[in-house]
């Protein structure tokens, strides 16, 4: 039976091996929900060695709950099992620890090396919890609270106005008076400004066609 409730998750299982697969990805997505990626490898890391222990070491079952618990600083991760002993973290300098019978295993140790604090309690008179935290402040404040929005843009600058049409001389093109042209030495006739896009001297040749003069 698995619960979702906002800061809240449990999940109940076996702790077999098939099983411990199924709950690290029930962690990791759980820690996404709640926008704590950055502790997803350190959870999911802890709790799988809290449940390796399980499947080693409690009697008389491996029945077993996986709580998660978020606080506005910390996470809290713990396993509660039907075993009252107590573990103790596995001395590296003493070969007694390491034995395939102790109640615990170097996986304490790792558990130690990637949380913020950890520990185990009395659990009743038949069973016991054992717990890591791992600070969340970090990774809350990474996350941003909001999807970024865009960033206005300043408005495009106005095309600058055209310039004027310059009067360009070409062969056989003269000023007339009264602001005329002449056109191969004949017939005087008013100069007409094409657009400001057109060439001087199609705006001249336009002008003589009008007039009805022809090129000398």
């Amino acid at each position: 039976m698995t619960s979702h409730p906002s800061r809240h998750c449990t999940v109940e299982l076996q702790a077999l091996p098939s099983r411990i697969g199924q709950v690290r990805r029930i962690v990791s997505a759980q820690l996404r929900y709640w926008h704590l990626d950055p502790l997803i490898d350190r959870a999911a890391l802890g709790v799988t060695e809290l449940l390796s222990n399980v499947h080693r070491h409690a009697r008389p079952d491996k029945s077993c709950t996986v709580e998660l618990e978020l606080l506005p600083d910390r996470l809290t991760v713990s396993v509660r099992d039907h075993d009252p002993r107590l573990p103790v973290p596995a001395d590296a300098t003493d070969p007694a620890d390491a034995t395939p019978l102790a109640t615990c295993g170097r996986g304490l140790a790792m558990v130690a090396a990637v949380s913020e604090s950890w520990g185990a309690r009395p659990d009743g008179e038949n069973g016991k919890v054992v717990w890591f935290t791992l600070s969340a402040t970090a990774a809350t404040h990474g996350h941003p609270t909001r999807p970024p929005q865009d960033t206005p843009r300043p408005a495009p600058a106005p095309a600058p106005a055209p310039a004027p049409v310059t009067a360009t001389v070409v062969a056989g093109v003269s000023a007339a008076p009264g602001g005329g042209v002449t056109v191969g030495g004949g017939t005087a006739v008013p100069l007409k400004v094409a657009a400001a896009t057109a060439p001087a001297g199609a705006a001249m040749a336009s002008a003589a066609a009008d007039g009805g003069a022809a090129p000398g």
